[in-house]
């Protein structure tokens, strides 16, 4: 049976402000607690962030755990909802984003909004964010696609967490997010300036996600025909 789609919209608006109170709270917490450690203050970040993840998407995932306009915009082309449907968890995506963030922000006791100042530029910082994205996709939909939609809450959040560290741009891997950042001038924040480019490349990852995931895995849900039993049948499955 499938879900409606205001129960998907709320569960995504659920689901990305609980990861931005999780980020953008985590890094506020990292930097009270670990002045002037850099390295410690993105550990701290980076675990909280991984497991928070893992769980939300745990709790959600029945319902509607993307999270990412990215990740929806990949479902959308893999054929699984339709542009409207897409679009509605796109708003809800960038909505939860906001509020996240400012939630974040007032548990610690700072105004709702606080323009975020820090710049993030440049083409290390791009290609960061592209492999960032790419490798994101992959993990997702090649673990949902070859039939083990269970592992994906801690594929995901295994691969946030190891992505932090592994790419230039600490891996922010989703427009919703990189949104909501810039409403956080603190540790997690990204200027507004700097967002065009980050989504920009964050899209090309997507995208570059998509055509290996059509080219390793064209169907879903079964292994591919190599790897099964000599008397199964070979047909696709979409």
């Amino acid at each position: 049976m499938s879900v409606p789609l205001i129960r998907r919209c709320v569960a995504e608006f659920i689901g990305t402000a609980f990861l931005l109170a999780a980020v953008v709270g985590s890094g506020i917490a990292a930097v009270r607690l670990s002045p002037g450690q850099l390295g410690l203050e993105l550990l701290e970040n980076s675990l909280i962030t991984g497991a928070a993840l893992t769980a939300l998407i745990v709790a959600l995932q029945p319902i509607s755990a993307a999270f990412n306009p990215v990740v929806t915009l990949v479902e959308r082309a893999l054929g699984t909802m339709t542009t409207g449907h897409a679009s509605a968890l796109i708003s809800a995506q960038i909505t939860g984003a906001a509020i996240g963030s400012m939630v974040a922000n007032l548990m610690f006791h700072l105004p709702a909004v606080t323009v975020a100042t820090h710049q993030r530029s440049g083409s290390g910082l791009w290609l960061g964010e592209v492999v960032a994205t790419l490798g994101l996709v992959l993990v997702i939909f090649g673990t949902s696609r070859s039939g083990r939609t269970s592992l994906v809450p801690f594929a995901v959040g295994a691969y946030i967490s190891a992505a932090y560290w592994f790419t230039s741009s600490t891996s922010f891997a989703n427009p919703a997010v990189t949104i909501g950042r810039t409403l956080s001038n603190t540790f997690a924040g990204i200027a507004p300036s700097s967002v065009a480019m980050f989504v920009v490349m964050q899209l090309l990852g997507g995208f570059l996600g998509y055509a290996v995931i059509r080219a390793l895995y064209p169907s879903a849900g079964r292994p591919p025909v190599a790897d099964l039993p000599a008397t199964a049948p070979t047909e696709e499955y979409a």
